[in-house]
């Protein structure tokens, strides 16, 4: 299996990249890796060169880039070219921590969206209490939607938590302000009554406050209510440790407190980020296309490479094909 890094994307490129995918490399003994960026700076890092190769390219799509002028002005960009390896056969899914627009674009601009989806989705998979997790999509891929766009979301977030997350039956949650099926805009109303038809285990409404609670398995919306729960997700998670930090090293009492409680903290930290599970899969292009975090680590990055693996092995992409087409059979 290849798979295409975009080496120069995210704030901690290169470094953080060229790490997270030599320990991609150690953990899975049947993948390679071709690294895109500039060459001299990724050897700065890349320490192990088993199954790595680099594709050499100086020129990179910045986060404050516009997003579709960029790729198409900048067709060596180490983002477009990690696109363009999953285009030309070289690479089975490509992977890049930089600009969401971009990557976006590069993915429907370059590799191209399956035939029959009318809008790919933008879906990481966020943490629950249980450290289940839930599939949470769109985020920001498509602002405004329609009923058929969420039925398409649902069904692609049902095949990637079956054969990615292993979930047998997932449930199917539609993201509304109550859980009675009259509530909401007339975009709910319509799509609930597409998703009660649809060969799905559908569990009706669902509550923003609820799904940390592990109220469904797949969440949907539009991409404007999504990225704003997303958003809020994450600010508190970071919000509640700053205060615990505050809280824990106000006074000495409270610092020896943090000592003995450190450990657990640490672990509550972990379970709270979703990076664990990977990056945010691009849903609906003929190939596996992950965000992972501009923010992203080591760790990260080798997360999005596992979830990348998977979604390569379990054909993933040929499954949500088969289903659209289906989907438009019946219709």
């Amino acid at each position: 299996m290849r798979l295409a890094i975009d080496a120069m994307g995210g704030d901690n490129a290169p470094k953080e990249i060229v790490l997270g995918a030599m320990k991609a490399i150690q953990a899975f003994s049947d993948i390679e890796i071709t690294l895109v960026g500039h060459e001299e700076k990724i050897n700065e890092f890349l320490i192990n060169k088993e199954r790595i190769q680099i594709l050499h390219t100086d020129e990179v799509i910045l986060g404050t880039d516009e997003p579709v002028r960029a790729v198409r002005r900048k067709k060596n960009a180490s983002m477009v070219l990690a696109a363009k390896l999953v285009h030309d056969g070289e690479a089975d899914a490509c992977i890049s921590a930089g600009n969401t627009g971009a990557l976006m674009a590069a993915g429907l601009f370059v590799v191209g969206r399956i035939e029959g989806i009318d809008r790919p989705a933008l879906s990481p998979t966020l943490p629950t209490i249980n450290g289940d997790g839930f599939t949470l999509l769109d985020v920001g891929a498509n602002v405004d939607a329609k009923p058929q766009n969420l039925l398409q979301y649902a069904i692609m977030g049902s095949i990637y938590c079956e054969k990615v997350r292993s979930i047998s039956k997932p449930r199917v949650g539609l993201l509304n302000i109550g859980t009675e099926e009259k509530k909401g805009s007339e975009l709910t109303k319509n799509t609930y009554k597409l998703l009660e038809k649809a060969d799905l285990h559908f569990v009706g409404n669902v509550e923003a406050r609820d799904l940390l609670d592990g109220v469904c398995d797949v969440a949907v919306t539009d991409g404007f209510t999504g990225n704003m729960v997303l958003k809020t997700v994450e600010g508190t998670a970071m919000s509640v440790f700053q205060m615990l930090k505050a809280a824990l090293s106000s006074n000495l009492k409270s610092k020896l407190a943090a000592a003995v409680l450190m450990p657990n903290l640490k672990q509550l930290k972990s379970k709270m980020d979703y990076s664990e599970y990977g990056g945010a899969g691009l849903f609906g292009l003929k190939a596996p296309v992950i965000k992972a975090h501009g923010s992203s680590d080591a760790n990260s990055i080798y997360n999005a490479v596992r979830q990348a693996r998977e979604m390569v092995n379990k054909n993933v992409t040929g499954k949500i094909k088969e289903a659209i087409e289906k989907e438009i059979i019946e219709e």
